[in-house]
């Protein structure tokens, strides 16, 4: 295979979302024997400032013959100059969701960015996306050939059985950025309707210090819930580790997911999980590994929570289910492998 370079906005040590993939699959394309270079572009993204522009044009003119581009969908616009150059350099678009189908963007930046995409994404010769929700996607509403696209989804770590908490109470988890995308408030209300109930929500994520992070903060204390809900920053490592395992419940309240990496990574745990069917979030559970909700249905969303809660037998069924379900979902050595595969 040709020279690989993943052109990636903003910093590939950030933990969340499309970084992990990205980070990952670099990781095991080398391991696989690949050369691939790892291009970090400044600026702001997607919808980007002069800066972004011009550190995809240097990218872009820094790329040695021969060498593959692998567009991170979040840095895609800021190449908008180079289109004409895709196909003639073989570029594959990294489209982890189009970014025009976030919810929590203003209705002109999503207009903005929708225009810009359906521009570039027909432009590129190849696609690779994390879901087949976003094939879909691709096809229907960005004009793109489905025979341009393939699909490989995220990997899931190994990792041990969550043991939980052990009781009385039962801890709740969702991990997720600071954004309105992540339903976080939702999950906060729908909780605060259980005050019969013994409970403790842990939230972990980027942005702890933004605005909306303070409006959750507002939002417990206006709840009355400001004892039973931590906030915390994005964990990795052991410290993530064990907050999974002092976990009872997963939960996520989301607007959209292009797959959902956490909610993958709690089945592989072996935890039930409560979610909204945001993009493919709902995709990944079954209806014995987890309770899938619409978004916005706050009054469905906290009765199922309750019956996780309340059941412990209906809880340890479910968690067994999850168990099982996680085990079967793809590692990330195998999806490197099928990533590699999809660009030959």
């Amino acid at each position: 295979m040709s020279p690989l370079a993943f052109l990636v906005p903003g910093s590939l040590a950030t933990v969340s979302g499309g970084y992990g993939y990205d980070r990952a699959i670099i990781g095991g394309l080398r391991g696989l024997g690949h050369t691939v270079a790892a291009i970090e572009l400044a600026g702001q993204h997607p919808l980007p400032d002069e800066v972004a522009r011009d550190a995809a044009r240097e990218a872009w003119a820094s790329l040695a013959p021969g060498t593959i581009p692998v567009i991170d969908g979040l840095g895609l616009p800021a190449f908008a100059a180079c289109a004409a150059e895709f196909a003639a350099r073989g570029a594959v678009g990294l489209i982890h969701h189009p970014t025009a189908l976030e919810a929590g963007r203003t209705d002109a930046a999503r207009d903005a960015l929708r225009a810009i995409e359906r521009e570039l994404f027909p432009a590129l010769p190849r696609i690779i996306v994390t879901s087949p929700y976003t094939a879909e996607r691709l096809a229907k509403d960005f004009g793109v050939d489905p025979a341009a696209i393939r699909v490989v989804v995220p990997g899931t770590a190994p990792a041990a059985r969550c043991p939980g908490s052990g009781g009385p109470g039962c801890n709740v988890l969702a991990l997720g950025a600071y954004i309105p995308r992540k339903g976080h408030d939702l999950l906060i209300r729908a909780l605060a309707r259980l005050f019969d109930l013994d409970w403790h929500l842990t939230i972990a994520g980027p942005g702890l210090g933004s605005a909306h992070a303070d409006s959750l903060r507002a939002l417990a204390a206006e709840l009355g819930v400001t004892r039973r809900v931590t906030f915390l920053a994005e964990l990795v490592d052991a410290e993530l580790d064990a907050l999974w395992a002092s976990t009872d419940i997963f939960a996520l309240a989301t607007q959209f997911e292009g797959y959902g990496m956490a909610i993958a990574e709690a089945l592989r745990r072996g935890l039930p999980v409560a979610i909204t069917n945001g993009g493919a979030a709902g995709a990944l559970v079954t209806p014995e590994a987890g309770i899938v909700c619409e978004v916005g249905d706050l009054v469905t969303f906290s009765k199922a929570i309750r019956r996780l809660i309340f059941d412990l037998p209906l809880r340890a069924s479910v968690a067994e289910a999850a168990w099982t379900l996680g085990q079967r979902l793809p590692d990330w050595p195998a999806q490197a492998a099928a990533f590699a595969a999809a660009l030959a």
